[in-house]
């Protein structure tokens, strides 16, 4: 099957840094299912393990997270698919990823494919859905009908906040206030339901005095929280709830106790790393955002398509998420002839 990997951590312009590569097909068992991939989407994380995460020996390691594609093949214990199923899933990070033609996976982390939209649009959705829905409900614990709350979301124009934003808007009461840059995004986000949207290059503090908004409930940091924790901890409301997906360099608690601020990582990944017993909620999770597409209630967050996938063009997209610029979600599709 073609794949793309590397051997050594490199710089994105680097052409060995992401390689086309030929390997062995694997084969499904227990419950793991075998996918054919038809589209796949990139994240932050695919070149943060691309730079820092080394190959197994002299193994070509093989990276991605995001999926659509077709059931060609299930385990002997498998329950939740059948061959011909079209899914989506994000995947587990232990093991090889989504660059690839075909792709193991265990049927707990996958989720039905929308039937409404196309593999390029569903390949969007998983990391960043499953990311945003286990930060809002698993972690803040926000309450769905609690009208008296608010939200800020830190970045929240990217892959992540753009999905964050819908489920917000439509799954909760909570007043939804993003943050942007440019009149591009602000636009997108207002477009996507935020209620407000401020400035994040601008002190935050004096955003929400600029704009008269009340300290929020919950917030949310999708990037440069090192950059904003000073601020974070001027806004946020006493008791209040802060979460945060980024990796900063240093991360100071302390100054949170005086609000009794409690604080949130979210990792995607954690539950298909440990195999933790509610492992099979990815699965559900997956299955709602599918019905949330397919009756209209949200929509995909596909930015560009980078065309089929291959080095080249997955070195490209690499680049381009590395310069913070994106807006929504980068996709390739295909593996050409």
């Amino acid at each position: 099957m073609k794949a793309i990997g590397y051997k050594e951590n490199l710089p994105v312009e680097n052409v060995n840094s992401l390689q086309d590569v030929i390997l062995d097909t694997p084969k499904a068992a227990g419950r793991d299912i075998l996918v054919e991939i038809k589209a796949i989407s990139v994240n932050p994380a695919d070149y943060k393990v691309r730079a820092n995460m080394p190959a197994d020996g002299d193994n070509w390691k093989i990276i991605g997270w995001d999926v659509s594609g077709i059931v060609k093949e299930v385990g002997e214990a498998v329950t939740l698919f059948k061959v011909g199923d079209e899914v989506m899933y994000a995947g587990d990070i232990t093991r090889q990823g989504s660059y690839a033609e075909y792709q193991l996976v265990d049927e707990r982390i996958v989720g039905k494919k929308p039937k409404t939209i196309s593999d390029a649009e569903a390949a969007a959705l998983p990391l960043t859905a499953l990311t945003a829905y286990e930060m809002l409900f698993d972690r803040l614990q926000v309450v769905k009908d609690d009208a008296s709350k608010s939200i800020l979301v830190i970045g929240a124009a990217g892959g992540v906040g753009s999905i964050m934003v819908q489920l917000a808007k439509k799954l909760t009461k909570l007043k939804i206030i993003g943050t942007a840059s440019r009149d591009e995004t602000t636009a997108w986000l207002k477009d996507l339901g935020a209620d407000a949207v401020i400035n994040h290059r601008n002190k935050l503090s004096e955003e929400f005095e600029k704009f008269n908004l009340a300290a929020p409930d919950y917030i949310v940091s999708l990037n440069g929280t090192e950059e904003h924790a000073d601020e974070i901890v001027k806004v946020i409301k006493p008791q209040g709830r802060f979460g945060f997906i980024d990796d900063p360099k240093a991360f100071n608690i302390m100054p949170f106790k005086m609000k009794s601020v409690s604080t949130h990582w979210e990792f995607m990944f954690t539950r298909s790393m440990f195999q933790t017993e509610d492992m099979i909620q990815q699965h559900h999770i997956l299955n709602e955002v599918s019905d949330l597409i397919d009756n209209g209630t949200i929509r995909t967050t596909l930015g560009e398509n980078f065309g089929i996938i291959n080095a080249e063009n997955l070195r490209k997209a690499h680049a381009f998420l590395e310069t913070g610029k994106a807006k929504g979600k980068i996709v390739l599709e295909g593996f050409g002839n």
